[in-house]
């Protein structure tokens, strides 16, 4: 955790050259904590009215009844402020990507072209690429603290191995790809201004 820690300050510095009062703000998701992702985001002002967004998410959980449900993501993206930045309304445009590994869980759920049912009796492990588009709200709190909500909606590729069982290494098929179209993002996130 500190390494991830160490990573987004190191990010935040990189992206502005100067740092002058709440121009950084550091930041969780509390709908990923709900489900016991490790979750933090920095936020950096490069002009007025726009800031760059880097939150990144884990969760390596071995759970029980061999159901995983294992990712590393990033989703970085850039905000336009409508009034002042980190305060108000914002739209956005983001990347993601990452890593997962996931099966064991009777989700019978077919949404957008994705069927979640799959989860029960399968495993799948592999990667993802995409981006979308984001709107949101941010209420200020205090001189350091805020809430913000923000919905995004885009395009998510991956390629995955799929496995006979959650808990087995029993490979079944290969390098299978699948496209995504729907929301891409969904965050409540508790923030510290700088």
């Amino acid at each position: 955790m500190k390494s991830i820690k160490r990573l987004l300050l190191m990010l935040a510095i990189s992206v502005t050259s100067a740092a002058y009062g709440q121009d950084i703000a550091v930041k969780t998701n509390v709908l990923d904590d709900l489900i016991l992702d490790i979750n933090i985001g920095t936020e950096v002002g490069l002009a007025p009215k726009w800031t760059v967004d880097i939150p990144l998410s884990i969760n390596g959980w071995n759970l029980s009844h061999d159901r995983r449900w294992k990712h590393l993501s990033i989703q970085p993206g850039v905000r336009y402020w409508f009034c002042d930045r980190f305060s108000g309304h914002f739209v956005g445009i983001h990347t993601h990507g990452g890593i997962f590994n996931m099966g064991g869980f009777d989700g019978k759920i077919n949404m957008l072209g994705t069927d979640f049912s799959k989860l029960a009796n399968s495993r799948f492990q592999g990667w993802f690429i995409g981006g979308g588009i984001s709107y949101g709200y941010a209420w200020m709190l205090g001189t350091h603290w805020n809430i913000e909500a923000e919905i995004g909606f885009g395009y998510s590729y991956s390629r995955y191995d799929q496995y006979r069982c959650a808990g087995c290494g029993k490979k079944v098929r290969s390098n299978i790809p699948h496209n995504y179209v729907g929301p891409t993002k969904a965050a409540l996130n508790m923030v510290y201004l700088f």
